[in-house]
């Protein structure tokens, strides 16, 4: 009997990563089954830190299950629908309808829908680095190649729309702004977006702009929609119930287009037609999305002094400013911070090699920068969700590490 040949995967996952969810998660969880405690910041999961979905949220999709056992209509149903319509309303984008908006299983799904209506083999797409590793993903995977801007530290990890414009090439079909940011926390400028906005519509790019975590703000600083400024070109807003609302689980997204919709005709009909191909997203969470948008934005307490966000996010800006190891910008939004190390010290530190070892020494998961598509490997990602005690441990666990590296002058190799 001829030896059964390898089962080998698509050719197309070659350049695709997710390592928040990658080798050192595993090993995380073959820990676990050991019987060890691991302190998980690798991912923002506002459910697995006690945070709960608004009750009110939850009342709405209850009352409304005996309506949600059948398909509904590809977009979504109306009330989700008008619901993100009268919120980009009243932040004066006044052209969207109930049309122009997708409902999606998460912003996942629909980040791959959009790239996969818009890209032919070989397209671009400016992505920011660090990025998300989801949007190189869905360009891979879609036949296009994703292109870094960088975002730098130096800038408080702002691009600069000049450098992002010399990237621009006949190719290039879409930039992908993330703002706030993930990983990083930074919170785009006004002027830095209008700069953007401007490359975009000069090159007839789509914009696509990831504000999943649009209301987690912190004092200071200020969220400015995208599709305010952007209003010559098609574009593209995601958000979802995930974060803000604190509802990974009900996987609930959605994406609203605006601005030169006149010429985006086929381009929406394509979108409906990968809807309709997947008929429909979850029907029982999309109920919640107008008790969640209309209702009372409790976000905005949990970043404001006193609030939990808020005191994590200063436990983790305090822990690195007590540390000779660590460096970070303090993050203005989402619910992560990119913590950087002293080279000074860790000449030639590997990420990788450290998230392992902190994990294998001390049970802490982390996310190494580099698994955001980085040419550096000096950063590691948490998660702000747990509560500032927590972090004061986490922090101090960090510290042993960092110590004992510093005083062997230990050289972690590559893993």
């Amino acid at each position: 009997m001829q030896e059964a040949s390898r089962i080998e995967p698509s050719s197309q996952l070659s350049g695709v990563r997710y390592e928040i969810r990658g080798h050192l998660a595993r090993r995380a969880h073959e820990l676990e089954r050991q019987g060890y405690e691991i302190l998980s910041l690798n991912i923002g999961n506002p459910g697995l830190f006690g945070f709960r979905t608004p009750e009110t949220m939850r009342l709405a999709m209850i009352e409304n299950l005996g309506s949600s056992e059948a398909y509904c209509n590809q977009k979504g149903i109306f009330p989700a629908r008008e619901a993100v319509v009268m919120q980009q309303q009243a932040r004066g984008v006044m052209d969207v309808t109930a049309e122009h908006v997708f409902m999606g299983n998460g912003v996942s799904e629909l980040i791959d829908l959009t790239l996969r209506g818009l890209l032919n083999p070989g397209d671009e797409v400016l992505i920011p680095s660090p990025d998300y590793p989801l949007w190189t993903a869905a360009s891979v995977l879609n036949g296009g190649r994703a292109v870094y801007y960088p975002c730098r530290e130096s800038n408080e990890f702002m691009p600069d729309p000049d450098e992002v414009g010399r990237l621009i090439t006949d190719r290039t079909r879409a930039i992908v702004v993330i703002n706030p940011n993930n990983p990083t926390g930074a919170v785009y400028s006004r002027a830095c977006l209008e700069g953007l906005a401007r490359l975009a519509e000069k090159h007839g790019l789509v914009m696509c702009c990831d504000e999943i975590y649009d209301q987690m703000i912190y004092p200071g600083s200020e969220f400015v929609p995208m599709a305010t400024l952007c209003r010559e070109t098609l574009c593209a807003t995601f958000s979802g119930l995930s974060k803000v609302y604190r509802a990974c689980g009900y996987r609930v997204g959605w994406v609203a287009f605006s601005g030169a919709l006149d010429r985006a005709h086929d381009y929406l009909a394509a979108m409906d037609l990968l809807a309709a191909l997947r008929l429909c997203s979850n029907v029982p969470g999309q109920w919640a999305v107008q008790t969640a948008l209309g209702g009372f934005q409790s976000i905005k307490q949990l970043c404001e002094p006193g609030g939990r966000l808020f005191e994590s996010r200063q436990a983790i800006v305090d822990a690195v400013a007590a540390s000779p190891f660590l460096e970070l910008v303090a993050p203005k939004g989402s619910m992560y911070a990119f913590v950087g190390v002293n080279r000074a010290f860790f000449p030639s530190f590997d990420d990788e090699a450290f998230a392992m070892e902190l994990l294998e020494q001390q049970h802490v998961l982390v996310a190494p920068g580099s698994s955001f598509n980085t040419d550096y490997r000096d950063h590691f990602r948490i998660t702000n969700l747990p509560d500032d005690a927590t972090l004061a441990e986490i922090f101090r666990r960090i510290h042993t590490v960092l110590e004992a590296m510093a005083r062997a002058g230990k050289k972690l190799e590559t893993v």
